[in-house]
């Protein structure tokens, strides 16, 4: 077989691929593979290209035993670290002096490795959220089977702290819950027509005691005419209670918590009918370096003041995931010393 029908054969690999013949040169080698690991490396010694050990231990011992290894190759695209799976295969009959070769074929497995990670790094949040409570109420249980046992007042503030604790974990496993729901109905598009103002009205009722107790005014500036749309009212629901709640509690020192409805029939977000809902809070802000990572899991701007207003991470992860049910969007505009907005995009 002549080289150039060994070029042919890894050409229409549909991935990156190469050939190494016993004198150790690459003597074929597709585009994906040029753009991956050089221009300029047919014939060259492989290992002056694959400069990584792992991968030139494999073709080395492919080429010894004339079998077949796997390996990894670690690389960047500039944007990201990258990881390809390295499969080494012998063929025989090919090369100098039909010596036989072998074929490289590199599989990208960065999104297999980016999704080991997330649940690597989901496990050991999830893992530290419930931890901490669950180091508090185990001392509390240890103080009061001991030195507390007697004590009246003691007791009473250590049952008090460990129901607080108690209900802390509630709520983190019940976002949890919530978090598993949404993403598995992230691809079933709801079917149910509700009314946005009325919805909005519903959720500014519940929080209204909230509101109160942490002396906020809540006010909603909604169009007159009915607002219809296509969604899960519990789940919109859900997305408001979060983003309003969060606002009297993290805004609130503004006094003020406003929620602004516009009607459009030409959303540019949407390309198309559209209805954006704005929380606008008028307190302390977010720092610019805290606003794209927000929606992440278990993110928090003020890591201390989260916990101790009995926050679980997870509040703007679920919101982002109703809204990619809904086909919607989330924006947030902050500045420091003067407040945050929230603004929720939604196709009518």
């Amino acid at each position: 077989m002549t080289n150039d029908q060994l070029e042919e054969i890894v050409t229409a690999i549909p991935m990156p691929a190469l050939m190494v013949d016993q004198t150790e040169r690459i003597i074929a080698v597709n585009t994906e593979a040029k753009t991956l690991l050089g221009q300029n490396i047919l014939q060259r010694h492989f290992a002056t290209i694959l400069r990584q050990p792992q991968v030139i231990e494999a073709i080395e011992q492919s080429l010894r035993t004339k079998g077949t290894s796997n390996t990894r190759h670690l690389s960047n695209d500039g944007a990201q670290d990258t990881t390809f799976e390295v499969q080494c295969r012998y063929m025989n009959g090919v090369g100098a002096v039909s010596g036989g070769a072998l074929l490289a074929v590199f599989q990208d497995v960065t999104h297999v490795e980016q999704a080991n990670q997330m649940r690597r790094d989901f496990v050991a949040n999830v893992s530290h959220e419930l931890r901490t409570p669950l180091t508090a109420l185990m001392g509390f249980i240890e103080t009061l089977r001991g030195p507390a046992r007697d004590d009246e007042a003691a007791r009473d503030r250590f049952l008090q702290i460990m129901n607080d604790e108690a209900n802390r974990m509630n709520r983190l496993v019940g976002d949890l819950l919530s978090l598993n729901r949404v993403e598995s109905e992230e691809r079933v598009r709801p079917k149910e027509q509700l009314e946005l103002t009325a919805l909005l009205k519903s959720t500014l009722n519940s929080l209204r005691p909230l509101a109160d107790d942490a002396d906020v005014v809540l006010s909603l500036d909604a169009p007159e005419d009915k607002i219809m749309l296509v969604g899960d009212s519990d789940q919109l629901l859900q997305v408001f209670t979060n983003l309003i709640e969060n606002g009297i509690k993290y805004g609130g020192s503004g006094g003020r918590v406003e929620v602004r409805v516009k009607s459009s029939d030409h959303d540019t977000a949407m390309r198309g009918p559209g209805v954006r809902v704005q929380i606008v809070d008028r307190g302390p802000g977010i720092d610019p370096k805290h606003v794209s990572r927000l929606t992440e899991r278990f993110y928090r701007a003020d890591s201390h003041r989260s916990r101790q207003l009995g926050g679980t991470g997870l509040g703007l992860a679920i919101v982002k995931h109703i809204l990619n049910r809904h086909r919607g969007r989330l924006r947030v505009e902050s500045d420091l010393g003067k407040g945050t907005v929230f603004t929720v995009i939604l196709p009518r």
